[in-house]
């Protein structure tokens, strides 16, 4: 297998082949060693400077890219919309151009137009990563995801993987779907109709509106949280309605006849789409996710700046 991707940028999982995939993986497995040590640094991205401009509100992802990005020794710039002159009407292009004229060689971006890492790639001389576009695309997301199973398993193909809740405004279910049947998996996603894409039959996915069916089916369920912030109706009735028939509990986990593995990309709704139980149960890989966030993040960054002209 190469041992460079055959990509510039890292905007979604759509343009990314199969083996960059695998490439990522395997030197995710060198940097998940390496965070395990007494000392987690390494000097691999010692000179190289990452601006991280998140022009909508994160926790995990940027708390997640920012220590990879230290692990790897590199200078890291953060940049928040709020309080900037994005606030007063600056441009996408104009900003980036600024902070660019300070010699960044990496940017790792969120912006909530779906799109925006790809626009941003076009524009400017500069190794991009998406951290989510939108309702669109969440890579890193989706391959930690897949690594997670990867880990969990021993491999990917053939695994039976649902996705269940609000499908419709989710950028982790569209890059999961992409990442995982790239690896080989199967993939169902499950919720109420109203949160079900209808472009989602034409991925080769298929849907499940029946909860306890999809569960009885897969052997990793991925619950996504209900997101308000991108709702502009209401979809279902209410948050009850909605948790009794597709939140994950401690009941209807026992009913299903085989152990299933449990995953949630975050920020978790307690009591809503996933039980306390549950989530700090040993069917959950939750932490897991977490702590492969920053080894496949680590990864991706160390991959890309091998693709810098010096």
């Amino acid at each position: 297998m190469s041992s460079d991707l055959s990509v510039n940028h890292l905007t979604g999982i759509k343009d990314l082949p199969e083996r960059d995939i695998q490439l990522i993986f395997e030197t995710a497995d060198h940097f998940k060693e390496v965070i395990n040590r007494p000392i987690k640094k390494v000097p691999s991205l010692r000179d190289i400077t990452v601006a991280n401009l998140f022009f909508e509100n994160s926790t995990r992802t940027k708390l997640s890219f920012e220590l990879a990005e230290k692990r790897l020794s590199a200078d890291v710039v953060n940049f928040s919309a709020s309080g900037s002159s994005v606030s007063k009407g600056e441009s996408l292009t104009d900003t980036v151009n600024n902070i660019l004229a300070m010699k960044i060689d990496m940017v790792v971006m969120r912006h909530p137009s779906p799109g925006a890492a790809v626009f941003l790639s076009q524009r400017v001389n500069s190794r991009i990563i998406n951290a989510g576009d939108g309702a669109h695309e969440h890579p890193t997301q989706a391959l930690l995801d897949t690594y997670s199973i990867r880990e969990k398993f021993g491999d990917v193909a053939g695994k039976k993987i649902a996705i269940v809740g609000d499908i419709l405004h989710s950028r982790v279910a569209l890059s999961d779907i992409l990442c995982l049947q790239k690896c080989g998996a199967r993939v169902k996603v499950c919720g109420p109709q109203t949160l079900i894409p209808k472009f989602v039959t034409s991925l080769g996915v298929e849907v499940e509106t029946d909860f306890n069916k999809a569960l009885a089916w897969c052997d990793v369920v991925n619950m996504l949280r209900i997101q308000h912030e991108r709702q502009d109706i209401k979809y279902f009735p209410s948050l009850r309605e909605y948790t009794m028939q597709y939140g994950l509990t401690k009941e209807r986990l026992n009913n299903i006849a085989k152990p299933l593995v449990v995953m949630h990309p975050g920020p978790i709704n307690r009591g809503v789409e996933l039980a306390s139980d549950v989530a700090d149960s040993e069917n959950a890989v939750i932490l897991n996710q977490v702590e492969n966030g920053v080894a496949v993040r680590m990864a991706a960054l160390y991959l890309l700046a091998q693709k810098i002209a010096r």
